[in-house]
């Protein structure tokens, strides 16, 4: 099933032959022993994908059911968590925890910044903190979170570090085992979704807990749910053929085939080759004299916020890129009509986004922006053959 656009949104991101064809497959019995196996090696290519040697569940769903699931079997109502957001979909940690009854605390950043590691340390002084979470990559802002400055400074104050990876798992390193600086210091929960970096289309909930986190979730009574209580859901995790609620047949499918895909072309190289991808597209667009939000240093190898040179109109040149077959994502919150949003992740390649390049050179010209498409072109495949080296 060929794809007949590019889909450079921040998810869905476009998904491939192999894919679909594993979508695609007769759909059998969710407790056939086949599925099982399948799904068994899925969860276990998950397991190394996060290095870890806690619990793993794909369960039907969304990032929000995996944000859902986080908070509510780590912490209990009435109990305090502080959020870190840099962005829209960090601000969102908060509806989730008003949802369920916990008390929470937020520290925004101006868009396309982070927060400041002071001003999350003068919060957790203040003590209280059952858990602090945190996006990895914001994907309205394209900001990425430092990790090897957050998690050790979170653990100092024995706060569980949860971590939204929606818009990072399989392009950054996210290793549940690594110690930032001791041996306490790690991550305990990640929560991600089936439809950004990893490569299946919308309808997974992908949540690990680590042994803090699973312990957090013994000492609490009783949760207020039934379908997102892990407990109802870790033994069939252990052994799929057994039932609790019917398993997403085909999609799992498609999420073995993906998590194949990834493990066959190595985590650290495609770590090293999203990080150069999404270098090598900021390089080119600023040949346009568009401006990326989030500076080099923070922004993340997954997307994108563009803005626009001046005289551009935002509804003019997307509707122009949807024309030629590209379909980019307008900007979000104060941003919006001032640029757009490209994602730049997955299975997603370097022929693709320099096909891409050509096409918004196109559609700014069509608006008297005078460019060099081949320079940016050229600008994209240097700096990637730059940094996509292991």
């Amino acid at each position: 099933m060929p794809n007949k656009e590019m889909l450079l949104i921040p998810g869905p991101t476009p998904v491939i032959d192999e894919i679909y064809e594993a979508l695609a497959r007769e759909t059998m019995a969710h407790t056939d022993m086949r599925f099982a196996g399948m799904f068994s090696e899925a969860l276990s290519i998950t397991k190394k994908m996060f290095n870890t040697d806690g619990e793993v569940f794909v369960i039907a769903g969304s990032g929000t059911l995996s944000m859902e699931m986080a908070l509510i079997n780590t912490v209990a109502p009435g109990e305090k968590i502080l959020i870190v957001s840099h962005g829209y979909f960090g601000d969102r940690f908060i509806g989730v925890a008003n949802a369920l009854g916990i008390e929470a605390e937020a520290l925004s950043s101006e868009w396309g910044k982070q927060v400041s590691a002071a001003m999350i340390e003068e919060k957790l002084q203040e003590g209280g903190f059952k858990a602090v979470t945190v996006t990895h990559v914001d994907t309205s802002t394209g900001v990425r979170s430092n990790l090897d400055e957050l998690v050790p400074l979170v653990k100092k104050y024995g706060a569980l570090f949860i971590l939204d990876g929606v818009c990072a798992s399989a392009a950054l390193e996210e290793d549940m085992s690594k110690e930032y600086g001791s041996k306490q210091n790690t991550i305990d929960v990640i929560l991600t979704a089936s439809q950004k970096a990893i490569g299946v289309p919308p309808g997974l909930a992908i949540v690990a807990f680590g042994p803090q986190a699973l312990e957090a979730r013994k000492k609490i009574d009783k949760v207020n749910s039934y379908y997102a209580d892990i407990n109802n859901w870790i033994h069939i995790m252990r052994e799929p053929f057994k039932y609790f609620a019917t398993h997403p047949v085909n999609m799992i499918y498609a999420y073995h085939t993906a998590m194949k895909i990834i493990e066959r072309e190595g985590f650290a190289k495609r770590y090293v080759r999203h990080t150069a991808i999404g270098k090598a597209i900021r390089a080119a667009l600023r040949t346009y004299d568009m401006a990326i939000l989030a500076k080099e240093e923070v922004a993340a190898p997954t997307l994108s916020c563009v803005l626009y040179p001046a005289g551009v109109d935002d509804a003019k040149f997307r509707s122009s890129l949807a024309k030629k077959g590209l379909i980019v994502a307008g900007a979000l919150g104060p941003l919006n009509g001032r640029g757009f949003r490209i994602g730049h992740m997955g299975n997603v390649t370097d022929q693709v986004l320099c096909t891409a390049l050509q096409v918004m050179g196109e559609a700014l010209e069509e608006q008297g922006v005078v460019v060099d498409s081949h320079e940016a072109v050229r600008t994209f495949e240097k700096v990637f053959a730059e940094h996509n080296q292991l």
